[in-house]
């Protein structure tokens, strides 16, 4: 189909394929060859906010972990602290899921509302909680809220996004979970501080923090459309032109020539859903070899992650006797490096490729967090020189855990894409982020330093088992339209 044709034609043609039953297209190659925007930067503050989101939440948990064992209130042990990390990510699994299915089902756009008004309700009640029962409840819902973000977002942004670019934005949008990181860590310096608030009132003070966050982007998020290919997908062909035709409109009003160069038709078969037999045979029959390798990178960044960064207030408490007041001073350099990984590194994703880029960022984490974990049982670390250690770990661990949303977002069927995020972000995080903060809360509770390594090998084995996998079987996806990396399920044979 020509991309210069009138408005008219392609509407002609598109209802003459759908009385067919067949959906004839140009719509996916008219999203990819569009240069970047104002628009796909407007796309990357209104949806890619949910990773900071995150972060905060992640950084307040470790930040406050003093404060929640101080509390005359609480009271909470290490363990207690890990049960509450392991709540939280138990509940963004089951997020996951239950949202995955519901965005690929009801569409992007109505559940980046949903999931992101039950985040701002879960982490504005988790400043309220009394006791471990319901601040573990709140915990959990706050988790499901960011689960079902994951897969609305990740999905959505996919679909938005040129395919030249791919591989860069999704990398710079997931280093955005550290700069909430950081406002987590700059606001705990300020609310956990005696002279501010009373100690029972600085870490609730925390959380509300991303409650504020939360119900300033739900404005934000009024302009956003549906997923053109997502509307395609579900026999809604009119809409989907509609939007296209608004976003090109968008770039000549702003004076940015829109391409006119020829694309390659879609053509699929007209169906409202894809029913959950065909999921299951295209994750674990079609594609076992993408879903091995999907599961590999989640479970190991996972468990990598969660573990340590759960954690992280606690070694600096009881192995430093760093302050819990102070905790926030170490965390910006933290968040610093882990930024800058993907920042950094997500332009070689697309220049040098996936599996290159994915296999070394996923090995030099693993050996390096073996060397400092040696030097920590060994006490040649300070808190500086450890801080520093995590940093230049991290650097590369922050590039490696975000390639792993890119993989499994971009390597489905765009059927099932947010499903597919869905599944291999919960089972992943399952196996690596449930059981991390738990064990490693109770490593830390022996005080013996020989012990937190055992957990430090345990990351470093698995971030390195990863990087093997993706070296052999990962897919070579970069500068590819999605609809060529992963052919839809609904495609038709060409003429």
């Amino acid at each position: 189909m020509d991309p210069t044709t009138a408005p008219e034609d392609t509407r002609s043609a598109a209802t003459s394929g759908e009385r067919s039953g067949i959906i004839e297209t140009d719509l996916p190659g008219r999203l990819d060859r569009l240069p970047w925007g104002r628009f796909h930067t407007l796309i990357v503050f209104a949806l890619g906010i949910t990773w900071l989101l995150d972060g905060l939440e992640v950084t307040l948990a470790g930040a406050v972990a003093s404060a929640l064992k101080s509390s005359p209130v609480l009271r909470f042990s290490n363990a207690d602290v890990g049960f509450g990390g392991s709540a939280y990510i138990a509940g963004a699994v089951l997020g996951a899921l239950g949202f995955g299915w519901l965005t690929d089902r009801l569409g992007r756009r109505k559940l980046f509302f949903i999931t992101l008004f039950l985040y701002v309700a879960a982490t504005a009640a988790t400043a309220f909680s009394w006791n471990l029962a319901s601040f573990v409840l709140f915990r959990f819902l706050t988790g499901a809220g960011i689960g079902g973000e994951y897969t609305a977002i990740n999905s959505t942004i996919q679909e938005f996004t040129p395919a030249r670019l791919r591989g860069w934005t999704d990398l710079a949008i997931n280093g955005t979970f550290w700069v909430g990181a950081g406002i987590g860590a700059a606001g705990s310096l300020v609310l956990l501080d005696p002279g501010m608030l009373p100690p029972d009132w600085g870490w609730r003070g925390c959380f509300l923090i991303g409650a504020a966050l939360g119900l300033t982007i739900l404005f934000m998020r009024m302009w956003v459309p549906e997923s053109p290919r997502w509307l395609i997908t579900h026999n809604r062909e009119d809409e989907a032109r509609r939007v296209v035709e608004e976003i090109e409109a968008h770039f000549r009003e702003h004076g940015v020539t829109v391409p006119n160069t020829p694309v390659k038709p879609l053509r699929l078969h007209a169906r409202e859903h894809t029913p959950l037999r065909e999921v299951a045979d295209t994750l674990f029959k079609v594609h076992r070899r993408r879903s091995l390798v999907g599961l590999t990178l989640m479970t190991a960044q996972a468990f990598f992650y969660n573990a340590i960064f759960f954690t992280y207030a606690l070694v600096l408490t009881d192995f430093y006797h760093v302050p819990g007041d102070r905790i926030g001073w170490y965390v910006l350099p933290f968040a610093a490096g882990n930024f800058l990984g993907p920042v950094l590194l997500g332009k070689l994703f697309d220049v040098l490729g996936r599996r290159r880029m994915i296999a070394f960022t996923y090995a030099m984490s693993g050996v390096l967090l073996t060397i400092s974990g040696w030097m920590f049982t060994q006490g040649m670390l300070t808190v500086t020189t450890q801080t520093i250690a995590w940093m230049i770990i991290f650097f590369f661990a922050s590039a490696a855990a975000s390639s792993a949303y890119l993989t499994v977002s971009e390597t489905f069927p765009l059927e099932i894409r947010a499903l597919a995020i869905a599944v291999f972000y919960a089972f992943g995080t399952a196996l690596g982020g449930i059981i991390g903060p738990a064990l490693f809360g109770h490593l830390i509770d022996t005080h013996e330093r020989g012990a937190v390594f055992i957990g430090y090998l345990i990351g470093s084995a698995l971030m390195i088992a990863a990087a093997v996998v993706a070296g052999i079987w990962g897919v070579a996806a970069e500068r590819k339209s999605l609809e060529d990396v992963a052919r839809p399920l609904s495609a038709a044979d060409p003429h």
